[in-house]
């Protein structure tokens, strides 16, 4: 059962570039790279995988690959999210017919959907029999999916859980009312991940996991095991980083990170560009702090 197995640390993947192309080769290390690091399950094209700037069959490629190379070891939750409802069902069944486990879904941006759009957009996602998991961020999407909006979905079958990155640990408590207890909950702010646990959370779709995948998914073991006082340590020694990392776009905070162990390049897709000197030296300085760096 997918709510059983959508758990503790997923890293919200990056998509390496190489000369402006999408590198396959290092993707698959990439992912190999993180199963053995222990995280439980891999989130391609999200936003951390620069899915506003893919191309369809760049975006189709990335899910096919990271499927592919994971080989069932760990769940995968594939990006399928558009504020165009058809391409949302496009994006689903593609990521269905790839062989993904989940979709993640994001609220509708731009357009400014109502609750009842969120409904109707929501719903045409489940119908294509993909397991999804609503990605609720309105500091993006502008619009914000309300627990009681959300309690309504969670009915459907094929409505899994959410990524709230709203900010507001209580509405952890909120949706275990509306959506039952049962209904997944996934963390979409690294900094908040060990309080989101403590009000019920599952775990977290983490941009920091992309540098450092031991430790977050060991943080969320501790959790799972109830041992907040040692979850504590791991949350002090990986909070510089969590908010180094976001200093600029976290796509380009994990991808620097991650160039500084020698596993991707730093390279970004327009209108992203490199980091300013000073975001680099606290990326680097988090990175020594959690250990991660001599």
């Amino acid at each position: 059962m997918i709510r059983e197995t959508i758990r503790g640390s997923m890293p919200a993947l990056v998509t390496p570039f190489k000369d402006g192309q999408v590198d396959v080769d290092t993707l698959k290390k990439l992912v190999d790279w993180h199963i053995e690091q222990g995280s439980h399950g891999l989130v391609p094209v999200g936003t951390t995988g620069e899915s506003p700037t893919l191309s369809h069959e760049e975006h189709d490629l990335v899910v096919a690959t990271v499927v592919r190379q994971a080989a069932g070891r760990v769940p995968v939750i594939a990006g399928a999210g558009s504020n165009n409802t058809i391409e949302t069902v496009r994006l689903v069944k593609a990521a269905k017919a790839a062989g993904a486990d989940a979709a993640l879904v994001v609220t509708p941006y731009y357009n400014k959907p109502t609750q009842r759009g969120l409904i109707a957009h929501y719903t045409a996602a489940a119908e294509c029999g993909l397991p999804i998991i609503i990605y609720n961020i309105p500091g993006r999407s502008i619009v914000d999916m309300s627990p009681e909006t959300m309690g309504t979905l969670a009915k459907l079958p094929m409505i899994a859980g959410v990524k709230d990155s709203t900010g507001d640990v209580s509405r952890v408590s909120k949706q275990r009312i509306t959506c039952g207890t049962d209904f997944i909950q996934m963390s979409g702010e690294d900094a908040q991940a060990l309080g989101f646990h403590a009000m019920g959370g599952h775990g977290c779709i983490s941009v920091t996991a992309n540098v450092a995948p031991k430790l977050c998914a060991e943080f969320q073991d501790a959790m799972k095991a109830g041992d907040y006082k040692t979850a504590l340590t791991y949350q002090d020694r990986l909070m510089p980083l969590h908010e180094a990392i976001f200093i600029e776009p976290g796509v380009c905070g994990a991808k620097y990170g991650m160039s500084q162990l020698g596993l991707c390049t730093d390279e970004v897709r327009s209108p992203l560009v490199g980091l300013t000197d000073a975001t680099k030296s606290a990326i680097r300085a988090g990175m020594v702090h959690a250990g991660l760096l001599n």
